[in-house]
């Protein structure tokens, strides 16, 4: 097969290497302009791109015209040599991916499925519209503090309906109208867009089954599968919980050094993650295993750590269900965390011991060191 990269960008650049030499270059502005050296009727060829916002569509099309497409991590790309030297454009970034292609050494990145594909882009399009509405409702406490107004606290949804019955000077009544408006007008698409999402969960069983774990919800757990995609291609939780950026990060030459989770993945996943975590932590402290956990490491570490700690915890007993396909089980979690602790403190006594018995040999070893005291060893 031909070995060939596009780099996406405000054109598309083609290069398509053979035996270490370039055999053809090109650009167009558009994909469809790239029919004559990739269209249904060329030879095939194995195709690698980076994964960005075009990837799924251009995936998808390659596909249908009979090639391979390879879709490369981008977090990846610098040991294939892109960007080198401080050289990097469209043109040489192509021809190190092409290279790499006809080497066999591209990192490749996960392609989501369709299903969760359009469930990827309804949950970022309800996410535009709450956070736009957030803004909106944010300026105008502030420019009601700026002008001495004290707004009452009330559901977002519910704030233009609120401040209604709010004195608000005729000029400051004036200047919030409009963000007013719009905050009213996205009330009806926040619904509609939880409305296409409960009928796209309802495809989706896992979805309903992880809304089983204490501070995870429909949107929670919808985009929890969006991103993982599929539970088998991880072996242990371990790796989904470094695959959304919960894990410390490591500096370690000598001396292993743990710093602050790397926050790498998907951010918005993991700040739905967090808030969880922070849902469990305030209002089930006592009633869960997990929120007794957490209890524990705030006592110790502070509150924030444990919230963390606990939003990595949640995505390990996520994957957990959706792998075994059970749902979420209060005793069972409670029982595993006593067999770690019993673990914890068997660990702790044997190293108590094993320090009294280093503490005696070193006792032992003075005291042989002694003058007086060698003879009578000795003797004895």
């Amino acid at each position: 097969m031909r070995s060939v990269a596009l780099d996406l960008g405000g054109k598309i650049t083609f290069c398509e290497v053979a035996g270490g030499e370039v055999l053809r270059r090109a650009t167009a502005s558009s994909f469809q302009g790239l029919e004559s050296v990739l269209g249904p009727r060329t030879a095939p060829a194995r195709v690698a791109i980076e994964a960005c916002r075009e990837a799924w569509f251009i995936e998808r099309r390659l596909r249908e015209w009979g090639h391979e497409p390879l879709v490369v991590d981008t977090t990846r790309v610098k040991q294939l040599g892109v960007g080198q030297h401080k050289r990097k454009n469209d043109r040489i970034d192509a021809e190190v991916l092409a290279r790499a292609v006809e080497k066999e050494m591209i990192p490749l990145s996960h392609v989501l499925s369709p299903h969760r594909q359009a469930l990827r882009m309804q949950l970022g399009i309800r996410r535009g519209l709450v956070e736009t509405r957030a803004g909106y409702v944010t300026m105008v406490r502030g420019l009601a503090r700026a002008h001495g107004v004290k707004l009452p606290s009330c559901k977002v949804e519910d704030f233009p309906r609120k401040i209604e019955s709010v004195a608000l000077g005729e000029d400051l009544r004036l200047m919030v109208a409009p963000l007013l408006e719009i905050t009213r007008a996205l009330n009806p698409g926040i619904v509609e867009m939880d409305r296409k999402l409960e009928m796209l969960c309802s495809t989706e069983p896992v979805v309903l089954q992880l809304c089983t774990a204490p501070g995870v919800g429909l949107i929670v757990a919808a985009a929890f599968v969006s991103v993982v995609d599929d539970a088998k291609r991880f072996r242990h939780a371990h790796q989904v919980e470094a695959y959304l950026g919960l894990v410390p990060s490591e500096h370690t030459s000598v001396h292993r050094r743990l710093g602050s989770i790397t926050k790498q993945g998907n951010s918005y996943l993991r700040s739905l993650l967090v808030q969880a975590a922070w849902c469990v932590f305030r209002t089930r402290p006592s009633e869960d295993p997990l929120g007794l956990w957490a209890t524990a490491i705030a006592h110790r570490r502070g509150r924030r750590v444990a919230v963390v700690a606990l939003a990595r915890r949640l995505v390990g007993i996520l994957w957990a269900m959706w792998r075994n396909g059970t749902v979420y089980d209060p005793v069972r979690l409670a029982h595993s965390s006593v067999r770690g602790l019993q673990q914890q403190v068997q660990t702790l006594e044997l190293q108590q011991v094993a320090l009294r018995l280093a503490a005696r040999k070193t006792r032992l070893r003075r005291w042989t060191h002694l003058p007086g005291n060698r003879r009578r060893c000795m003797k004895s």
